[in-house]
């Protein structure tokens, strides 16, 4: 381990090439799933992968697989990757930059003339972020088989498309069945949060993830005139809205510091500056690393949407639409991601994710860790999202190290 070094600048060159594709005017990306800028940003990955000397094989999810076979090509491949897509404002390294670690893995194989005893696979899952098809991580959990392929294919964004219409649009609707056996996952990735930056750490070797629950809630009360309609009999859904909006702040508040409640996604019918909204879609997003606060924060939300929605006479729809429960990654992966940052000198300390990534699903049928480098200010989801060459470039190198554990060489 440490003999053999990847290309830091190459990689980093890599990064900002791919920024490019969907760039904003505020120095982020926007990419979302299986648009057209999705596809150009697909295939000039595929395109490196190729260069390198992989076989690259598309499933029927999208997601895509570059493989650089090993001495013994029936061993489960040691794999990594990450995702292609960004949020509707996303930076250049959300996701990404675990796919493109994963390419400079293997051309530093290549360089260095290194064969491997297993293959190297390096992934891009479909559809990570969930911003345009809700859930998140879908085509990931098609491929550990949280969700059937019909499930997946079926998502549709806020104007219908579904994403197996969209797959087949784009040209990435692949044959490859869906799973297969994994020796190994590791998923590189910026922290998308203060912890290592404030630490002055390189490296975080993450032990575990936080679990989720995504709901979506439609409070329904009356459209009216804003003029004549009396404050007293007004079944006001907006107020409802807004009322649960201020209780989800309270409920994540409450179990701090490691929980978080947030309302991301609000849409008001009729949406008239003159009338009284008849109806409101919002959607709630609840995290904690433990599953017993989760479930509590859980009963949290249905206490207080029961509340307000008597209080303002509303009739509600509430659907858990994806739960995702809290992910111990595996002991001997975590070690080696640990051994790797020691091997090469790099501050590090144990973290727990805060986000859901789609090694969260791998690892329910593969050996899984992950490894986090800092970013500026903890912040992501955002086009001032930023990380430094040397960060990128020590995540990669721990990468190498830990995958060439596993893979044997």
């Amino acid at each position: 381990m440490g003999d053999i070094k990847i290309d830091g600048k190459r990689l980093w060159n890599s990064l900002m090439e791919m920024a490019k594709i969907g760039a904003t005017d505020k120095g982020g990306v926007c990419r979302l799933a299986l648009t057209d800028v999705d596809k150009e940003a697909r295939d000039l990955f595929v395109r490196w992968c190729e260069e390198a000397g992989c076989k690259v094989t598309i499933d029927q999810m999208g997601n895509i697989f570059g493989r650089r076979e090993g001495k013994n090509p029936d061993s489960p491949p040691v794999m990594t990757g990450s995702h292609i897509d960004s949020q509707p404002t996303g930076g250049k390294y959300d996701g990404i930059y675990g796919v493109l670690s994963g390419l400079e893995v293997i051309r530093a194989l290549n360089d260095a003339g290194v064969e491997t005893e297993a293959p190297i696979e390096v992934s891009a899952w479909t559809n990570e972020e969930g911003s345009r098809f809700a859930p998140a991580m879908v085509a990931s959990g098609v491929f550990a088989g949280v969700f059937d392929l019909e499930y997946g294919l079926s998502r549709a964004d806020l104007d219908g498309k579904t994403m197996g219409e969209e797959l087949v649009r784009i040209g990435y609707a692949g044959e490859v069945p869906m799973g297969k056996p994994v020796k190994a996952f590791f998923e590189t990735h910026i922290e998308q949060g203060p912890i290592l930056e404030d630490e002055d750490k390189t490296i975080g070797v993450v032990t575990d993830a936080q679990g989720q629950r995504w709901y979506e809630c439609t409070f329904t009360g009356q459209e009216a005139h804003a003029g004549p309609t009396p404050m007293t009999t007004r079944r006001d859904a907006l107020v409802g809205a807004a009322r649960v909006i201020e209780a989800v702040n309270r409920i994540g508040l409450a179990h701090a510091p490691l929980a978080c409640a947030t309302v991301g996604l609000v849409q008001v019918y009729p949406n008239s500056r003159n009338t009284i909204p008849g109806s409101v879609f919002f959607a709630v997003d609840l995290r904690h690393p433990d599953d017993a606060t989760l479930s509590k924060m859980d009963g949290e939300l249905r206490a207080a949407i029961e509340e307000v929605a008597a209080a303002v006479k509303l009739e509600t729809a509430l659907e858990e639409i994806w739960y995702s429960p809290p992910v111990p990654f595996d002991g001997e992966c975590v070690a080696a991601v640990r051994r790797a940052a020691e091997a090469n000198g790099f501050a590090h300390r144990n973290i727990v994710s805060g986000a859901g990534h789609d090694a969260c699903y791998v690892s329910r049928v593969a050996p899984t860790s992950m490894i986090f480098i800092p970013c500026e200010g903890g912040i992501s989801h955002n086009e001032s999202e930023e990380a430094t060459p040397e960060h990128v470039a020590a995540g990669c190198q721990v990468l190498l190290d830990a995958m060439l554990e596993r893979a044997g060489s």
